[in-house]
């Protein structure tokens, strides 16, 4: 079993650390500020471990990157480079802006041809950048339960190996894996996150996922 590193120690970083550990990985959890998820480690179990970003990244067999987008650049770099080199690295981040959404739309401070993903693995080249777990709130990352049945999970990403590893997580985690490609394809997922949020942004409506129907 591989070992997980999350650096992100926010909402969804803890479910997905969460998540992995339920699952029967051993998890390493980073943060910038490790005092504030030492009740996340006591209440993880032996399974679980805190560090800093850069020993979250050395740490693990796979990484998970579960930052704002905003300050994702910045957590690689704290993470070292070197500790990224041939690895996986699930990417759920989303290029929000600080700008106020206008009636429920987000802004994104990317250009629609090119996505944070292309951004970051131009600056981690060696790592092995897949695109997941972008499109949906944190609450239903976890084996999910809606009446329509499991929801898709869209990926991309520049490696089969490594896309063939988070298909298997997203499976277990209840989702089935849709591949759109390569790392371009992230210029269509990222967005997905706006329309996934016009309904809660609106309406207060949050308990909804993204389903591909295939004929």
């Amino acid at each position: 079993m591989k070992k997980i590193g999350i650096i992100g120690s926010g909402p969804v970083g803890q479910t997905l650390a969460s998540g992995f550990i339920k699952h029967g990985f051993n998890v390493m959890l980073g943060s910038r500020d490790i005092t504030k998820i030492t009740d996340w480690k006591n209440k993880a179990g032996a399974s679980a471990s805190v560090g800093t970003f850069e020993e979250t990244a050395k740490y693990a067999d796979i990484i998970v990157l579960a930052v704002k987008g905003s300050v994702a650049k910045e957590a690689l770099i704290l993470a070292g480079e070197d500790n990224f080199i041939g690895k996986t690295v699930i990417d759920t981040t989303n290029p929000i802006g600080n700008t106020a959404p206008i009636n429920g739309v987000l802004n994104f401070f990317t250009n629609i041809n090119f996505s944070l993903m292309e951004e970051l693995q131009q600056l981690i080249p060696k790592a092995h950048f897949i695109k997941a777990f972008s499109c949906i709130g944190s609450p239903h990352m976890i084996n999910p339960h809606f009446q329509g049945g499991k929801p898709s999970m869209f990926i991309c990403g520049n490696n089969d190996r490594s896309k063939a590893e988070v298909s298997h997580i997203v499976s277990l985690f209840g989702f089935e894996p849709e591949d759109m490609g390569m790392i371009e394809a992230a210029r269509s997922i990222e967005p997905l996150c706006i329309l996934w949020c016009i309904p809660g942004l609106k309406d207060n409506r949050w308990n909804h996922a993204f389903k591909l129907l295939k004929g």
